[in-house]
């Protein structure tokens, strides 16, 4: 926004001593590289500002305004994904009252969250005759696999889901 506002005072500047719009967008593009606006824009401003047009800001648009952008809703979401990250972009939409692509819009490129690869398991689950359920990390599965260099991943979870060890209670 405050780039496009600098080359429209440019191009403002160049119809002040008549330049023509060719003339003016050589001069853009040699100030502003890759940044420059396009040509079919200079000409647009170039043309606006020669009929006599002073202010360099775009006029006020019909429709409404757009909502993503409202600090308010930013710092709502932002709130809401504090007290849970693992929250869906539906289930904020519901609770907040915000569309699904506005909230998608707040967590993707106000907040700059994104999902990120998860490593899930396979566990293959055992009960044994103690009446605990033993778990057993096996490696058949298919999909991303991490390399846990021949670690044995077991672990009984008895019915308060409290974790033990197995390599300890084998030692006892």
């Amino acid at each position: 926004m405050q780039r496009s506002l600098e080359q429209r005072m440019a191009i403002k500047f160049c119809v002040k001593p008549e330049k023509s719009a060719a003339e003016t967008i050589t001069m853009l593009k040699k100030a502003f590289g890759v940044d420059c606006l396009s040509d079919r824009q200079i000409f647009r401003w170039h043309k606006a500002f020669a009929e006599g047009r002073e202010d360099v800001n775009d006029e006020n648009r019909a429709g409404r305004p757009s909502i993503s952008s409202s600090d308010d809703n930013v710092k709502r979401v932002r709130d809401l994904l504090n007290t849970d990250r693992r929250l869906s972009v539906r289930l904020i939409s519901e609770t907040l009252d915000i569309t699904k692509t506005i909230v998608h819009e707040i967590v993707s490129e106000s907040l700059g969250m994104r999902k990120e690869a998860k490593i899930l398991l396979k566990l293959d689950n055992q009960v044994t005759d103690d009446g605990y359920t033993l778990w057993v990390y096996s490696g058949s599965h298919r999909g991303i696999r991490p390399n846990f260099s021949e670690m044995a991943l077991s672990f009984v979870f008895d019915v308060q889901h409290d974790v033990l060890d197995l390599d300890k209670q084998s030692t006892d």
